[in-house]
């Protein structure tokens, strides 16, 4: 987002816009596939790699997007999808030192614990 400064300001503001590196996306059990490209999809843009993990009660539906994106050609590496529990996946997604940005949607209580794992590893 670039806010227009008024003619004549004193200043300059520019966007820059580029790739941050590995997202990590954990996507929750309702709405799987809105959410969930709600996730893919701005990262795919910005020429960033994803990992997906899917709830555990509905991983299937990253799965066969997975399967289409690579159809689709989508090189292998660029669009993941890694399944189980979050106490495990979610866990070692968010702490991974390759990790740059995490968005997750969930509860409360877990987002505090991203954010804290986020904040000791400096991930966006």
């Amino acid at each position: 987002l670039s806010i227009p400064l008024p003619q004549g300001a004193r200043y300059q503001a520019w966007t820059r816009k580029e790739p941050v590196g590995v997202v990590a996306g954990i996507v929750p059990w309702n709405f799987p596939l809105m959410i969930g490209m709600w996730k893919v999809m701005p990262a795919l843009a910005a020429g960033c790699s994803i990992v997906i993990k899917p709830s555990e009660t509905t991983p299937l539906t990253m799965l066969r997007v997975a399967e289409l994106a690579s159809e689709a050609g989508i090189p292998d590496g660029v669009f993941n999808v890694v399944t189980g529990s979050g106490a495990v996946c979610g866990a070692a997604l968010t702490s991974h030192p390759h990790v740059a940005k995490i968005s997750f949607t969930g509860s409360t209580a877990t987002g505090k614990g991203i954010a804290r794992t986020a904040a000791d590893h400096l991930t966006r």
